[in-house]
């Protein structure tokens, strides 16, 4: 990589983490709004060291380890870092199986918005297709029938790869819905400040997953990936605190978070299947689809 794609790659992962956790966000604010100063001081803190350098530093290195499984937990970390020319080879060579199950996992995070999930409409057509929510659970099934057939004729193991994404996503739906639930039953119970931070801290590995996940559409560079999504999450500490009602105020920063997931779904599924795309393309989109929406919520705001 040139110098300006590292930097475009960095700053497109960084932009990627913070839209993609704004709905993360919100639910941090509202729980430390029920603590003490020193806690949420505290979540500022060692918190920022756990959720960008323990969270977002593991989880690449787990993706990598289960789609090089035979390099083995210590090997797949030092490869992570290495600049070893046969190691990105070896990673190069086995980045179909983790693309296609990365894909598949945000095109379904993607459909599951687009037909089940409340939102401001931003584009038409969104309202009705909101309507036929039933036929999520029909449309994934399809569309998953349809990457595992291809992905036989080309790979076992990739087809394997896309029914794990499709896995990945329903557990860790179920997870978010939790959350989402807990949320309000803690603003009830008295439960201490140190078993909320606790909490939030579970919650921000689980929302951290569509986030490192989708990162590998930008590059396979897991030091990349970790300075880019660590800058994100560290600008999403600071407006869970500072500006969280103001991000509020931006109706549609979710629809673009949701449109980058498909393009970026789609992506990786291509790529995983031989398709050759630029490293440029993924956060030139990102950076693109956000942009129209960031402008799209500030002329709905001038208007109210």
């Amino acid at each position: 990589m040139d110098i300006f794609t590292i930097i475009l790659t960095v700053l497109g992962l960084a932009l990627f983490e913070i839209i993609t956790s704004v709905d993360n966000a919100i639910i941090n604010a509202d729980v430390l709004r029920t603590m003490r100063p020193n806690y949420r001081k505290w979540f500022l803190g060692m918190g920022i060291i756990i959720g960008v350098f323990v969270v977002r530093g593991l989880l690449p290195w787990i993706v990598v380890w289960a789609s090089n499984p035979k390099l083995g937990a210590i090997g797949s970390f030092i490869a992570s870092f290495s600049s070893d020319q046969g190691v990105l080879e070896a990673i190069e060579a086995s980045s179909p199986i983790l693309l296609i199950g990365s894909g598949t996992y945000l095109i379904f995070l993607f459909l599951h918005w687009w037909f089940i999930e409340p939102k401001n409409y931003g584009f038409l057509g969104e309202r009705k297709i909101e309507k036929f929510g039933i036929w999520f659970f029909a449309v994934v099934s399809i569309l998953l029938t349809e990457i595992v057939w291809f992905a036989l004729h080309k790979q076992i193991m990739m087809a394997f790869a896309a029914v794990l994404g499709s896995s990945i996503f329903f557990i860790t739906h179920g997870f978010k819905i939790n959350a989402e639930q807990q949320e309000k039953k803690l603003k009830k119970k008295g439960l201490s400040d140190l078993s909320k931070i606790f909490y939030l801290e579970v919650i921000d590995s689980t929302f951290s997953i569509d986030s490192v996940l989708g990162a590998f559409a930008f590059t396979l560079s897991i030091p990349l990936i970790i300075l880019g999504n660590g800058l994100g999450a560290i600008v999403v500490r600071q407006l869970t605190i500072k500006g969280v009602d103001k991000i509020k105020q931006y109706a549609y920063l979710k629809n673009g978070a949701m449109y980058s997931i498909l393009f970026l779904g789609i992506i990786m599924v291509l790529d995983s299947f031989g398709y050759h795309i630029p490293s440029w393309l993924s956060p030139l989109i990102t950076f693109i689809i956000v942009g129209y929406f960031f402008l799209k919520s500030k002329r709905a705001m001038k208007k109210i």
